[in-house]
């Protein structure tokens, strides 16, 4: 059975009116999220990733704004009226718990006062629900009138995921959910997201820069450089077979336990991303490819394919025929 689109994202643009000009973070994306799917945003800081995900729950702080483009959630168009759908059939996990919970309120208010807002339940079944949620993220019920404080920054992360989900979204969107946390606790915490969600059929689009929490997390991955889409595909396929130059530069710089490569420096991509209001023409990433030719300065390439944004790809394929 084919799976339904549930999120759809057509010709996106997040931008910012300043003195110099408009710049766009998000810049002409398009993507989809399958219902029950893990779908991973990687990229370099400044990729736009973050501001993808504010984009789709309508928190954009002026003076940027969604500028062109639409959003679809199933068959209802979102963008114009975000708040609708915000915290009810859509939620988000950002990246630093600490700043997601009200220091001064337990837990368990906080999860109370979400369920409410909400839902139309009485108080009572919300307080049941707040109980539940924290013994479903693996914390003693008992610490529900425990404030942050008294967490670690796993357990922190464990009710900021209980918050997500306690309105039963159809989609969570997690921004760098394991940020600061090590890697024992960061396995523990998106196993913890990965269980949640199958056993509800809940969406994710998780947000990261790191590759290694994309391959063990996403059914798909999105690449993204300079507010725009450089690869897409499924997550087995774009790792193992990397399209374009600037995901083969992130696959090469990530770590391995291989013994062959024990005791060499990591690959390096050279560079860096540009700043918005220096984007060069063509393809954004030409300065730093070492494949670059004369339309990659002068032309803007889009997904070839269905795969990436590159014009290596159209001239591998006019060889080929």
């Amino acid at each position: 059975m084919t799976a339904k689109t549930l999120l759809e994202l057509k010709n996106i643009e997040v931008s910012f009116k300043t003195r110099h000009g408009v710049l766009k973070a998000v810049d002409d994306l398009s993507l989809t999220v399958q219902e029950g799917e893990i779908l991973g945003i990687v990229g370099e800081s400044g990729a736009g990733k973050s501001m993808t995900g504010a984009a789709i729950i309508g928190l954009i702080d002026p003076p940027g704004r969604l500028s062109a483009g639409e959003i679809w959630f199933g068959d209802e168009r979102v963008d114009e009226q975000p708040q609708r759908l915000r915290g009810r059939e859509i939620s988000m996990i950002f990246q630093d718990p600490l700043t997601s919970l009200n220091p001064l309120r337990t837990v368990g208010d906080q999860l109370v006062e979400t369920i409410l807002a909400h839902m139309p339940v009485s108080r009572e079944e919300a307080e049941q629900r707040a109980l539940d949620g924290l013994a479903e993220v693996g914390i003693d019920p008992e610490r529900i009138n425990a404030y942050p404080h008294a967490f670690s920054g796993g357990m922190r992360q464990r009710v900021v995921i209980a918050l997500a989900l306690a309105t039963e979204p159809k989609l969570v969107i997690a921004d760098e959910p394991t940020t600061a946390l090590d890697v024992s606790v960061q396995a523990q915490v998106l196993d913890l997201l990965k269980r949640l969600c199958r056993e509800r059929g809940t969406s994710v689009i998780l947000i990261t820069h790191d590759m290694g929490v994309i391959a063990q997390t996403s059914d798909r991955i999105a690449v993204m450089y300079a507010g725009r889409l450089a690869e897409i595909g499924g997550t087995r396929e774009v790792l193992t077979n990397p399209q374009h130059p600037y995901t083969q530069g992130l696959m090469a710089s990530t770590p391995s336990v291989d013994a062959k490569s024990f005791g060499q420096a990591l690959f390096q991509i050279p560079g860096a991303m540009p700043k918005l209001d220096a984007l060069p023409p063509g393809c954004a990433f030409n300065p730093r490819c070492q494949h670059a030719h004369e339309r990659c300065l002068q032309e803007r390439p889009s997904v070839q394919a269905g795969r990436a944004a590159c014009w290596l790809l159209e001239t591998e394929q006019e060889g080929a025929a």
